[in-house]
């Protein structure tokens, strides 16, 4: 199954971002808490999806959320079967505004050993896969993360998020492979000095022709992931907020050339369920120019 090629050209060449919409259930209650709903104000999962999905369309149906800044989306499963604007979420992004959709496939990290959250299984993949492609989604996203400098614990991550990259790629999608690395962990730059060498290893084994996304923590030292950027097997590389604020993602993100934002709450920061559309539509849009101009700086 090939890729779309006009998507594929896009992500490669164009000039924004990608939008990470695909909170779960672990980390939506935090997110409708930042948006402005307590969590008083639903019950049940059911209650709190619909609110969230409510968040996200506002997001990408306001006249500020386009192509012209936004490369891409991912999306959450659930809203994979949902709607934006009476269309199907992910050919809305893509037909009605130009956003590339890609699918978060993971189910949430296992719990801690060798110093790294390993991604916990995903039953029904390949059935997912082929849903998705069905869906017009270009590519998925997988996020496992990495709190210690233990080599062996790094390369585990890197095996498992390698191989799951291979069945990604054997369905037809595009992987972007996320071993986040803890902002608050002590030793931060010695792991990156690892992360980086086992992701340079690892990429020597993909065919170019098939190339993978990197999702990726602002490093310590900048500039420090240009050879994963211009590594011939590496379509684009992104970068997560990861808990920094947007003003200092951005500041990071801007001494990192090549490298372009994927920002959850960093690009949610600010908005709130009580703005009227006009105040809503202001606050996305500086928010979004921000998170551009920093991605193409």
């Amino acid at each position: 199954m090939s890729i779309n090629q006009e998507q594929k050209d896009r992500i490669a060449s164009g000039q924004g971002f990608i939008a990470a919409l695909d909170q779960s259930g672990g980390s939506t209650p935090k997110a409708l808490k930042l948006y402005g709903i307590d969590e008083s104000e639903y019950s049940g999962d059911a209650e709190m999806f619909a609110l969230v999905h409510a968040m996200r369309a506002r997001i990408v149906t306001s006249p500020a959320f386009t192509g012209d800044r936004v490369l891409g989306a991912i999306l959450f499963e659930r809203t994979l079967d949902d709607s934006f604007g009476g269309q199907d979420a992910a050919r809305y992004l893509w037909e009605t505004k130009r956003v590339v959709p890609f699918l978060k496939i993971d189910k949430g990290l296992a719990d801690e050993a060798d110093g790294v959250q390993m991604l916990k299984p995903i039953p029904g993949l390949a059935e997912l896969l082929a849903r998705a492609k069905a869906k017009g989604v270009f590519g998925t996203k997988e996020r496992s993360v990495i709190k210690a400098n233990n080599p062996g614990g790094i390369a585990s991550v890197l095996d498992q998020q390698f191989a799951l990259g291979r069945q990604v790629l054997d369905a037809g999608l595009v992987p972007i492979i996320e071993p986040e690395v803890d902002i608050k962990a002590p030793d931060k730059a010695a792991i990156e000095v690892e992360l980086k060498k086992g992701l340079l290893a690892r990429l020597d084994t993909i065919d170019p022709a098939t190339p993978v996304m990197l999702k990726l923590t602002l490093p310590s030292v900048d500039g420090y992931f240009r050879e994963l950027v211009e590594h011939p097997s590496v379509l684009k590389v992104v970068a997560l907020s990861g808990g920094y604020s947007r003003d200092e993602a951005n500041a990071k993100l801007a001494r990192n050339p090549g490298v372009i934002a994927s920002f959850s709450r960093a690009l949610t920061e600010g908005l709130s369920a009580q703005q009227s559309d006009a105040q809503f539509d202001q606050a996305l849009d500086a928010a979004i120019e921000s998170i551009y101009r920093a991605s193409i700086a």
